[in-house]
């Protein structure tokens, strides 16, 4: 992107094709076959979202007591420590190192993820800022996560799934096709999309949130699966998630509430750049 000075356009694009189609085609894919996998153990949902829940609280501590923020940034910051670039990200990693097999887990996860983070930002800044809970910004929130392309195709894969019946070929075969390039176009618009941030301005925040969801995280959901006695599989999963970089999605948050914008655009490049480092070695301690 740097080097041959493309335009944002380029970039842009290429992720709504990655986020609309490509992903969306490999969830539906591996979903609609959801019977015939393995299962999977619902209990990884409470170590994933359970360490979200600690690591939160203690990311609108740090940022209360470290840097004097108001609520409102609080809850922008702690969301970094939790909020991980699963689709761009977590997706082409499990299928790549951990196998087809680890995609259920995953996509158990990234069903809910959007929805149950949303929603405890979104009560965390509400509360911040009039001391009290709309239901017109949870209503919102819960439409636009249930026409999201990724979580509608989980859902839709489910439920054809549940009709016993197979995909046929004229849709079989363009699915299988788009989903085995879903992970490395996710990956290039990944690096695309951080070319157009540096990680100077915000740096001290950065660092703290990048600690947070590059170490606290992940230490917490291992913890958290090892209490429950989680299968290996799904531990694997779950702590391979919370090892990965900080998500756009906090960014776009950040923009929504016209605070936090700068450290968290530094974090998301330097929770990228260290996941390179992090996220191998947690996938190998849990094997």
């Amino acid at each position: 992107m740097r080097v041959g000075n493309w335009s944002k356009d380029v970039a842009n694009s290429l992720s709504k094709f990655v986020f609309n189609i490509a992903v969306p085609a490999l969830l539906f894919d591996t979903m609609s076959r959801f019977s015939s996998l393995p299962p999977v153990d619902a209990r990884l949902l409470i170590a994933f979202f359970g360490s979200c829940v600690i690591v939160f609280i203690a990311g609108r501590l740090l940022a209360w007591k470290l840097f004097k923020l108001d609520g409102v940034a609080q809850s922008v910051f702690a969301l970094g420590g939790i909020y991980s670039n699963n689709v761009f990200l977590g997706i082409p990693l499990a299928k790549m190192t951990l196998g087809e097999e680890a995609l259920p887990p995953v996509a158990l996860v990234i069903a809910f993820n959007a929805l149950l983070l949303w929603t405890l930002v979104t009560i965390s800044t509400e509360w911040a800022r009039h001391g009290s809970l709309s239901m017109k910004g949870f209503a919102k929130t819960a439409k636009n996560v249930l026409t999201n392309p990724i979580v509608a195709s989980i859902l839709l894969g489910l439920l054809y799934d549940a009709t016993g019946l197979p995909l046929p070929a004229l849709l079989k075969m363009p699915l299988q096709m788009t989903s085995q390039a879903a992970a490395p176009m996710a990956l290039i618009v990944l690096g695309m999309g951080l070319a157009e941030y540096g990680i100077k301005e915000g740096w001290q925040q950065s660092v703290v949130i990048t600690s947070l969801k590059l170490i606290m995280q992940p230490l917490v959901v291992w913890m958290l699966a090892r209490a429950l006695g989680l299968p290996k599989m799904e531990t694997q999963a779950i702590v391979m998630l919370a090892s990965i970089s900080v998500a756009v999605n906090v960014y776009l948050m950040a923009d929504q509430f016209k605070t936090m914008k700068a450290p968290i655009a530094s974090s998301m490049v330097l929770s990228t750049l260290l996941a390179a480092i992090t996220t191998p070695i947690a996938i190998a301690l849990t094997s």
